[in-house]
């Protein structure tokens, strides 16, 4: 998926203003290639003498218009990267007809008058002084004009849908007219002896036919049909939705919007967006703790209507945010409250989490009427993601992180965090010894003894503590639900990932560590200091029923000699084999397999990283037959399996991944378990 500046809210940054630079001399010295330099030759199109301003004119808009189809069709770039004109029909019919004087007049618009003024043209110098004194004097009477400005605001509209058109026939009658008038450009000038020199020649056919090939495979790769079924119907629609809300706009066009349904999103986009992974949405659950407790749709966040506000700070106008009540009511309101702060991404869940249980949950066999084979199928897929246990399946990572992911944990950059440094809602954890985070660290971090999320349970030592008391520790730090909390390891990154299994024990969803730990940031001779924050502490929500992920002795036995469950042992390969041991008994489970965590691992300049995802990808492909497989990791005392867990679940996206906590030290201490040395 390519990502825009737009897209990213990044047009304020030195990237966006050198692409835009690079862009704009492109631009011009295509212009003055052109002949756009010249004010006589451009008002020669009101003479019918020169008519390179149609021919440039229809050339650039159809080169963007099939480009920006084949794209939006291959589903390579989403409408939400894109920012579209609002169309207010008032003020861009008199500006179209002050432009149109003013061309007429001068023989210059805004850009041929740079271009002329870079060729040294004194009109275009006037021209350019001109534009520049009516535009303080808009800003100075805009009191005045604005019913004008706002005049027939409608919102985002396209006239292919106002025409009742698909997208691909539009684009191809659109085509067939841009090259009739290159063939009546051509001829108008023939005849006035002034040009006209591709007229009825090999090359004006050979470039029409091909602009007519490659607007006609449009039809072939949107897949135009005339009939869909209501699923597809819903998601067709949903690009064009969302490109509406996404254009900011005035009041009256934030109306148009909800009455297009432009600020909605179906329970169907929704169950899809989920069920890939989509980093780039954030689901927001606005009921009371309780009822979140109760149920909630998978991934989503429980955040209170007073604390929208502070809480989406991080996410405004970034992404999609995504809020559902129980009906439509209480989402709506908070909505038009969040519009009105300046959040542009806010959505509401279409019929709220009723009608996404009635759509996406509801059995088949319990339909009133019968449902194709695909739709069928497609239900039963979100029933198993949103209602069974997450260790039957785990929806996969975003592909890339150059922000933080805001569903699954991830790896974020040092760049990212030295520019997001002091954002609300982010904490940030030191694991390092207290001593080196005395000496040094990030600035606002939390000190955190990762053997401080361990203990004795179940008569196992350096288990996992209980929900519970990790909400302690959680509510000790100040860590709120809805913070991001970014965990920073020194030399093992299994120090961060057994703090994200704390973390996934839960639930809490906005989880990355950061790439290369403190080691690398300190390396970029990035910022520390050695104060200690001021904490305010929380009430952080314990739930056991967050935990899916985690299984004992039993289920592991169970699954031993199922061939289609991988366990794996992540200890150095001599613990494995046996030659070494450090627990009551030496060897491994039957059947398992060993891919020692530190293999997952390198170091660079002092600092410990994972290696390139598609290398990772390469070496477990050769363990574990598909991403569906049910993968069982475990180590000596879950530890080292955390970080392999952290691989596959969230760097690799397989599916079904579970943690056998208690490790070779409770299977090796139970006499009546089975175990296997090598040789």
């Amino acid at each position: 998926m390519i990502e825009t500046f737009f897209g990213l809210d990044a047009l304020g940054t030195p990237q966006a203003f050198f692409a835009a630079f690079a862009i704009g001399l492109a631009f011009g010295f295509i212009l003055e290639r052109a002949g756009f330099g010249s004010s006589r030759r451009l008002a020669g199109i009101f003479y019918f003498r020169d008519m390179a301003v149609v021919k440039v004119m229809f050339s650039a808009l159809i080169t963007a218009m099939l480009g920006l189809c084949y794209l939006l069709a291959l589903g390579w770039i989403s409408p939400d990267q894109l920012f579209f004109m609002p169309t207010v029909y008032g003020a861009q019919m008199v500006g179209g007809l002050l432009f149109g004087v003013g061309f007429v007049m001068s023989g210059w618009c805004p850009g041929t008058g740079v271009v002329g003024l870079a060729s040294g043209k004194l009109d275009a110098l006037i021209f350019l002084v001109g534009t520049l004194l009516g535009t303080i004097l808009f800003n100075e009477i805009f009191a005045l004009v604005k019913p004008l400005y706002t005049l027939g605001d409608s919102g985002v509209r396209f006239i292919f849908e106002t025409m009742g058109l698909s997208r691909a026939v539009f684009a191809f009658a659109f085509t067939t007219v841009a090259i009739l008038c290159f063939w009546g450009s051509e001829l108008i000038e023939g005849r006035k002896k002034a040009g006209g020199l591709y007229f009825n020649t090999p090359f004006l056919k050979s470039y029409s036919l091909g602009l007519l090939v490659i607007a006609g495979g449009l039809f072939i790769v949107s897949g135009d049909s005339p009939a869909l079924s209501v699923a597809a119907s819903e998601r067709a629609a949903a690009p064009l939705a969302r490109s509406r809300y996404a254009s900011p706009g005035s009041e009256s066009a934030l109306l148009q919007t909800i009455a297009h349904g432009g600020d909605h999103m179906g329970s169907i986009e929704l169950a899809d967006r989920l069920l890939r992974g989509d980093a780039d949405l954030l689901l927001v659950d606005i009921r009371t703790p309780a009822e979140y407790a109760e149920f909630h749709i998978r991934s989503a966040v429980n955040i209170q209507l007073p604390e929208l506000p502070e809480s989406l700070h991080l996410y405004r106008n970034k992404g999609m945010v995504v809020l559902y009540s129980n009906g439509m009511t209480h989402a709506a309101q908070a909505r038009d409250a969040l519009a009105r702060l300046g959040f542009q991404n806010v959505y509401i869940l279409t019929d709220g989490l009723q009608g996404f249980i009635e759509t996406c949950l509801k059995p088949v066999s319990l339909r009133s009427e019968p449902l194709p084979d695909d739709l069928a199928q497609e239900i039963n897929q979100w029933r198993q993601f949103f209602l069974y246990p997450a260790a039957t399946v785990n929806r996969p990572p975003t592909e890339t992180l150059g922000q933080p992911a805001m569903q699954l944990p991830g790896l974020v950059e040092t760049t990212w965090l030295a520019e997001n440094l002091r954002q609300s809602g982010l904490k940030i954890i030191d694991l390092r010894t207290q001593p080196e985070y005395n000496t040094r660290h990030i600035p606002g971090s939390l000190f955190l003894s990762v053997e401080s999320l361990r203990g004795m349970v179940g008569g196992v030592p350096s288990m996992l503590l209980p929900a519970q008391m990790l909400a302690l520790h959680m509510s000790q730090m100040g860590i709120e639900p809805s913070d991001l909390v970014l965990l920073v390891y020194g030399e093992k990154p299994m120090d961060a990932t057994l703090a994200g299994m704390a973390l996934e024990r839960l639930g809490h969803q906005k989880v990355a560590i950061l790439s290369g730990g403190f080691n690398q940031w300190a390396a970029e001779n990035l910022p520390t200091d050695n104060a200690l924050p001021a904490v305010s502490q929380s009430r952080y929500p314990a739930a056991d029923s967050m935990d899916h992920f985690t299984v004992d002795h039993a289920t592991v036995l169970g699954f031993m000699k199922d061939q289609r469950t991988v366990i794996l042992d992540v200890r150095p390969s001599e613990f494995y084999q046996g030659k070494k041991s450090d627990e009551a008994r030496a060897g491994h489970i039957p059947g398992a397999l060993n891919r020692p965590f530190s293999e997952d691992l390198v170091k660079v300049e002092g600092a410990t990283l994972f290696k390139p995802v598609d290398e990772l990808a390469a070496a477990y492909a050769a363990l574990i037959p598909s991403k569906e497989t049910r993968v069982i990791v475990h180590c000596r005392t879950g530890h080292q399996a955390s970080q392999t867990f952290f691989v596959l679940k969230r760097l690799l996206g397989y599916r079904q991944v579970l943690w056998y906590d208690a490790g070779w030290t409770e299977w090796a201490a139970r006499p009546e378990l089975p175990i296997e040395k090598d040789g």
